[in-house]
């Protein structure tokens, strides 16, 4: 495997884009590109999770895909003050504001396209993946790629910023009833605390007004645009109440965008691969909600089934590898 780093900023070196790449070589050589899945790790905006980030681009390389993850801007080390008083407020950090997440994601698949022919990416097969957070950015991103957001900002063809799918997992994806959606969960005072310093963090406002609040709530924005999508949650996460991404679900069935929804019973928020690849605490392993990962697979598979074999003959992969 091939991992390189790349900064979205010469001077920054918190916005980072790895790529871990299935290395092209000896039988695997020259046979055809392969599909491709941006991870986008949760966070709340606050952060990115490293659970969510390597062990997940692992999970992807294992079933073949080329994989990277996104590291894009959050507000980073001053939130964890909110651990230590619940009562402070966070000041604004402009460089984390809505859009700039949606336009670095636009600039990720624009760098995968770059190195499309070095790193044997088939640029009409990359799927977004996002946990939490990320699965709010990656789903926002989907539902404006088409839009003059990103081809306005980036000076080229809207078409580059194409998502082929897109993968959510126990997202958030209504700001305007959020309060509303946690009214019947069971939240500490540092909870509610951390959930206002998300609000800050990618708006700049504790409570944002209702423009504002629509023009960050995918569910609101779906369109015939969006890509298939795979969603998955548990019925008993506390951070992300599951009907976030049961609205999703009714968003694209009402757009007859085709979608494929899981909601396990048990389990906490923040599960990423719900087994001990991406365990920290034993609450972070489920055995049933783990299986979201295969499930995402076959989905996977009736949209970008890898073709490494089926365009050449026996003889003549054979020959290829210098066995004839």
């Amino acid at each position: 495997m091939i991992i390189e780093k790349i900064k979205l900023y010469e001077d920054r070196d918190d916005v980072i884009l790895t790529a871990y790449i299935i290395e092209e070589k000896g039988e695997l050589h020259g046979i055809a590109p392969r599909p491709a899945v941006l991870i986008c790790p949760g966070g709340g905006y606050l952060n990115c999770s490293d659970r969510e980030a390597e062990p997940i681009a692992l999970k992807f390389a294992a079933m073949g895909y080329h994989a990277f993850v996104l590291r894009y801007s959050v507000y980073g080390e001053g939130a964890k003050e909110i651990y230590r008083n619940p009562d402070v407020t966070l000041p604004v950090r402009e460089e984390c504001l809505y859009p700039t997440q949606i336009l670095e994601t636009g600039q990720a698949m624009l760098i995968i396209r770059e190195h499309a022919a070095q790193w044997e990416v088939d640029t009409d097969r990359i799927a977004v993946c996002g946990f939490s957070a990320g699965a709010h950015n990656a789903a926002l991103y989907s539902a404006v790629w088409h839009t003059d957001l990103l081809s306005g900002h980036f000076k080229t063809k809207k078409e580059f910023f194409r998502p082929a799918a897109v993968i959510l997992c126990y997202m958030v994806s209504d700001y305007v009833d959020f309060e509303k959606l946690m009214e019947n969960m069971a939240i500490s005072k540092t909870d509610k605390a951390m959930m206002k310093a998300c609000f800050i963090a990618l708006t700049g406002e504790e409570n944002p007004d209702l423009q504002k609040r629509e023009a960050i709530s995918p569910d609101r924005l779906v369109t015939k645009y969006m890509p298939p999508a795979y969603i998955w949650a548990t019925s008993a996460d506390n951070v992300a109440p599951v009907q976030h991404s049961l609205r999703m679900a009714e968003a694209l069935a009402a757009q007859k965008v085709p979608f494929e929804l899981h909601i396990f019973e048990e389990g906490q928020h923040g599960l990423s691969a719900a087994d001990q690849t991406s365990a920290v605490v034993k609450e972070h392993m489920n055995t049933d909600a783990a299986r979201w990962v295969e499930l995402a697979d076959a989905w996977l598979k009736k949209r970008f089934a890898l073709t490494l074999l089926s365009c050449v003959t026996e003889e003549d992969y054979l020959k290829q590898i210098g066995v004839l």
